[in-house]
């Protein structure tokens, strides 16, 4: 496995919005032992690095091969965008989708709740 596999996990998850104590929790290690897989002082072995990607809803292989370059605009000091040519699994977008989708109705709930209350 390469050697910045911690830093890929770690961008993923940060990405996804999960913390430590959440890979941590779902691994069954303490968040410490998670902290050292991130930072590479754990080596990883295929079974982990599965366990992490399913956790993570992404490929062992999109994740070893994770390239945040291609995932963000880059922009020079100049101000002007470099687009890069992104190409999101199918499966990710979707995700996304379905998250906007969700936090679009629990905002019309609460409006309705709010509107209840008055």
């Amino acid at each position: 496995m390469k050697h910045d596999l911690g830093a890929k996990i770690h961008k993923i998850r940060a990405l996804k919005g999960y913390t430590q104590d959440y890979m941590a929790a779902k691994l069954e290690v303490s968040q410490r032992a998670y902290s050292k897989l991130e930072n590479n002082e754990t080596k990883l072995n295929w079974d982990r690095l599965t366990e992490i990607s399913k956790i993570l809803e992404i490929e062992p292989v999109e994740l070893v091969s994770f390239d945040d370059s291609l995932v963000f605009h880059n922009c020079q000091q100049s101000g002007k965008f470099n687009d890069i040519n992104n190409h999101f699994p199918k499966e990710l977008k979707q995700q996304y989708e379905n998250q906007i989708t969700h936090l679009k109705e629990e905002v019309q709930f609460l409006r309705g709740q709010l509107g209840k209350k008055s």
